[in-house]
């Protein structure tokens, strides 16, 4: 084991699979104090690559360090490991570097897009505001300390369905009105005169 271990060959792999440890622990240990290093790693390297296609990613970008530190190592103990069984002896490493990470990061590229698959993106929550937009009453009658229903669509075009009531006097039926401020939990709106019918 020792001999393993302290084996001058087989050094490359040692060393990547020790930072790939410690990277790990340290992004876990991270997490809880809020202290990672992933977000070193975003000013350590320059913009034009991280913001590159290739690993514009829904995950850390740290993760894909890790994986390509996790096959180096597998690749270059897979082709050492190879050589051994069959020549009872491990080749110098410089032979093997670049084989190793070649296929490293072809198996890289492969595991972060399979896991930018299966990872939902993260949505940002619009803040969406119904003051001062047409509204029609779609169920009931409005009246002061009553509300009933009606529907309008947002500035994204997404339809809603809201409980009104109005300042004063009635809102009846298909009313077409606008909205003017929020009341807990509904809103407050006047009716459209028919004089001044923005829908027509």
């Amino acid at each position: 084991m020792h001999a393993f271990l302290t084996d001058v060959d087989l050094f490359p792999f040692h060393l990547s699979l020790t930072i790939l440890i410690v990277l790990s622990m340290a992004e876990t240990i991270g997490y809880y104090i809020h202290i990672k290093p992933s977000n070193l790693f975003n000013h350590l390297f320059p913009k034009r690559l991280t913001d590159s296609p290739l690993i514009n990613v829904k995950f850390s970008k740290l993760l894909i360090f890790i994986f390509l530190l996790l096959n180096f190592s597998v690749a270059g103990y897979f082709i050492q490991f190879f050589i051994f069984a069959k020549h009872h002896s491990f080749v110098p490493s410089y032979y093997i570097i670049l084989p190793a990470l070649i296929i490293a990061v072809f198996f890289t590229v492969f595991m972060i897009h399979c896991l930018d698959q299966v990872i939902k993106p993260k949505t940002l929550k619009q803040n969406i505001s119904l003051i001062g937009r047409l509204a029609t009453i779609s169920s009931g009658h409005a009246r002061p300390g009553s509300s009933a229903q009606a529907r309008v669509r947002d500035q994204f075009g997404q339809l809603h369905y809201v409980q009104v009531e109005p300042e004063f006097g009635e809102l009846e039926f298909q009313t077409q009105i606008i909205i003017v401020r929020k009341k807990q939990s509904h809103y407050i709106a006047q009716k459209i005169s028919k004089s001044k019918d923005l829908f027509k």
